[in-house]
């Protein structure tokens, strides 16, 4: 079963069990995804699932980022909110790899490209990036290049 389509049958499955707040988000997903598949011209064939995992991956970024500004701002139960709406959509991405399995696989491409300064740090994080995907944060996988190369 491909991403979208086990996105669908969970909002179904919400809407049968009545659980508003999760027909919420995914309601919100869905057309995340509908406006990127329109702006790409994809509306009729769909998009890839690594694509639509970038997405949530963005989805879930935004909702931590808001979170963390609710916090700051004393307004707990919308960061709350913001929280529970993240745990819902990251059910959707890939299991996320530890520092210590990023920082391995970092430790590699900077051998194997041999870089050895701050300057290289795009190429490693774009090498880190295309061989684990979706599987770590841009934000975590770009700090832990640019400690590993100082």
């Amino acid at each position: 079963m491909d991403l979208k389509e086990q996105i669908n049958n969970d909002l179904k499955a919400a809407l049968l069990g009545g659980d508003r707040f999760v027909c919420e988000v995914l309601r919100g997903l869905k057309s995340v995804i509908l406006n990127e598949e329109v702006a790409l011209g994809k509306r009729e064939v769909g998009l890839e699932d690594s694509v639509i995992e970038q997405l949530i991956a963005r989805e879930v970024k935004k909702r931590n980022e808001s979170a963390k500004i609710y916090d700051s701002a004393g307004r707990q139960e919308l960061s709350e909110k913001e929280r529970s709406e993240a745990t819902i959509l990251i059910r959707y991405l890939p299991e996320q790899l530890s520092e210590d399995e990023i920082t391995v696989v970092i430790l590699r491409i900077i051998k194997k490209l041999g870089a050895s300064d701050v300057s290289s740090m795009g190429k490693v994080i774009n090498a880190v990036k295309g061989e684990v995907g979706n599987t770590a944060d841009s934000a975590v996988i770009a700090r832990l290049v640019k400690n590993a190369l100082k």
